[in-house]
């Protein structure tokens, strides 16, 4: 099964490409290496989702908004590579929290990051090294920022 197949039976839906919003690419790809820059909750209407995790909005909205990033990073990864079966492997995830300072569950919120790409790709490929830390600021008060780096063939 292909990967867009699986996206289709996950009832998965890619965003529409996110523009740049300063003076970088989202993705560059050197040898077989695709590095991500720092991708943001898209919402399907158009919209980020915003909010800090612990005072605006809940652990369970972060989770859900680390899965909406996932998405606008395969929109990206799609885009760049033609199809999303040239992954071949998850090999690091960044993730960032805008959070209050005594929120501690950072890893449950990207959580929603990780469990979608494990779910589309599989654990053996969609599973690799990750960080997630809390912060107190992210750009344009998104709930999660989100970067990765993917083996590619």
């Amino acid at each position: 099964m292909s990967i867009e197949e699986r996206l289709a039976e996950l009832n998965l839906e890619l965003p529409p490409t996110p523009k740049p919003a300063g003076v970088y690419r989202p993705i560059v790809v050197v040898d077989n290496l695709a590095y991500l820059s720092g991708h943001l909750p898209l919402l399907p209407g158009g919209g980020l989702m915003t909010g800090r995790v612990g005072a605006d909005v809940s652990q369970e909205d972060g989770y859900e908004a680390a899965r909406r990033t996932a998405l606008a990073m395969l929109r990206t990864l799609k885009d760049e590579l033609g199809q999303l079966d040239r992954v071949a492997r998850v090999i690091k995830i960044l993730g960032m929290v805008n959070c209050t300072a005594d929120f501690h569950a950072q890893p449950g919120v990207i959580n929603g990051c990780s469990e979608l790409l494990a779910e589309v790709f599989g654990s053996e490929i969609g599973v690799g090294a990750r960080s997630a830390v809390g912060v107190a600021a992210l750009p344009l008060n998104v709930t999660v920022e989100i970067e990765g780096i993917f083996a590619v063939k």
